[in-house]
């Protein structure tokens, strides 16, 4: 008689990948520590981190000057809203900046940058070419529910376009929808991403687990991480005054404290991730000066 024949039922299971990354339940002391200590990187490298988040102030002045000519006007609100969507993405090199203090480092812009050299670098882009499809069809969503509310007329100024939106029925059906629609699209940004980037930074997931391993954080942790996602936006729309120039700070520190949060839900790899090994092929003399030109060889 045969014995039974046992099968591994993880290695069938569609999120198998994923399971391997425990995902701990954290407290609102958890946020609070993460927070604090992204300050604490925030001050550490406060150069790095401004040269880096430069991109947002930059972007907030030119939406500005763009809406003196009033026609993005109803989309300002939704673009600065944007942010949140994209900000675990464009936060790459601050969770580099505290993976490397984190290891005793002190850490340089060109390390920070070392993103660019991570094995999983093609899934983070994949991840967030995925983020920004969700920012787009927000933007349209976004204009879509304007449209509904007062046609296709552009605004005539600021000051009207604040009157119209603040004291009329359809301005308060507008700034209701908006509101509701976006929370949802943050709300699946946050379920999404909340620990995906650096779990694929540090230990190199594919697109997909990342984003499994995030969705099951945030079921294990709703409460707190509902929490985390309204500091979040608060911070975010708090950094747009005066013309976006305080997300020069308050992006840095999140993204420092995204990396500590993720260090506080995930629970630590037993073996460290070992880089694949380089073979070495033999070199003959008759292969020079041609061996210098790596794409040429046919054993690269």
């Amino acid at each position: 008689m045969s014995s039974p024949v046992t099968t591994n039922v993880e290695s069938f299971s569609p999120d198998a990948g994923a399971a391997k990354y425990v995902v701990r339940k954290i407290t609102m002391g958890d946020i609070e520590d993460s927070l604090r200590l992204g300050w604490e990187d925030f001050k550490a490298v406060p150069t790095h981190a401004v040269l880096l988040a430069l991109i947002y102030p930059v972007l907030g002045l030119v939406l500005a000057r763009t809406v003196l000519g009033y026609s993005i006007l109803p989309l300002l609100f939704p673009l600065a809203a944007g942010f949140a969507l994209l900000g675990p993405f464009a936060a790459l090199g601050f969770y580099e900046l505290s993976k490397r203090r984190e290891q005793g480092e002190t850490p340089t812009a060109s390390q920070a940058l070392g993103v660019l050299r991570s094995p999983s670098l093609v899934a983070m882009l994949e991840f967030g070419g995925l983020l920004l499809v969700l920012f787009l069809v927000w933007i349209a969503t976004a204009q879509s529910i304007y449209n509904s509310a007062f046609g296709y007329a552009t605004a005539s100024s600021i000051p009207d376009f604040f009157q119209l939106v603040l004291t009329s029925a359809a301005g308060r059906t507008l700034i209701v929808v908006g509101c509701g629609v976006g929370f949802l699209f943050a709300l699946v940004a946050l379920c999404m991403s909340v620990v995906s980037f650096p779990l694929m930074l540090d230990r190199h997931a594919s697109a997909t687990d990342a984003m499994l391993t995030s969705v099951r954080a945030v079921a294990q942790n709703p409460m707190t991480m509902a929490a985390w996602g309204i500091i979040v936006a608060v911070l975010l729309v708090a950094g747009t005054v005066p013309f976006f120039l305080g997300l020069t700070v308050v992006i840095p520190v999140l993204g420092h404290a995204t990396w500590h949060l993720y260090r506080k839900v995930i629970e630590p790899s037993a073996i460290p991730y070992q880089p694949p090994p380089v073979e070495k092929t033999k070199r003959y003399a008759a292969d020079f000066p041609a061996s210098l030109f790596s794409w040429g060889r046919k054993d690269k």
